[in-house]
């Protein structure tokens, strides 16, 4: 970590490139949920990021070290309004975070979601909500240890 460098990005094009290491991990649950998931396809991907990456409510953040992209955080702030059951609250959504293969278990990941914590302090936001697949023990390792706790679970059945 030599020269880190943490910074908003509109660069569709990079988001997508980085985004094969979300989604080579997302190949186990091609195979465990292959109705559901779809393999990796970069002009695909591409052409989704290239139509929401200027939306006002996300936040693309770029991870790179020596001038070398190495992750990326894509995040969303999300407005709960007041409903008879609940307050309104406002939270940091992480849709994805991801650091390429070659550089993981190097404390990258946890440099971003820092970075995550300030943003959020920074716009009085005082949640950051995520989830992950049951059976990505990385990323439930990863956020076990940053002190995220588990609030409710979502279950499914297939028919």
């Amino acid at each position: 970590m030599k020269n880190l460098n943490i910074s908003r990005t509109n660069s569709y094009q990079t988001i997508a490139r980085l985004n094969k290491s979300v989604h080579e991990l997302h190949e186990l649950h091609v195979s465990l949920y292959p109705k559901y998931f779809k393999k990796y396809n970069y002009e695909s991907i591409r052409e989704f990021f290239r139509r929401i990456i200027n939306h006002s409510k996300f936040i693309f953040l770029l991870l790179e070290d020596e001038e070398k992209e190495i992750g990326y955080a894509w995040i969303e702030i999300k407005d709960y309004p007041p409903n008879v059951f609940k307050n309104a609250y406002r939270s940091l959504y992480v849709h994805q975070i991801s650091i390429v293969e070659t550089q993981r278990k190097k404390g990258y990941g946890s440099k971003l979601m820092n970075y995550i914590y300030e943003l959020a302090k920074e716009k009085k936001i005082d949640i950051i909500e995520l989830e992950y697949w049951f059976q990505n023990e990385r990323a439930k390792g990863f956020y076990k240890k940053h002190g995220f706790t588990k609030y409710k679970e979502f279950v499914y059945k297939e028919l």
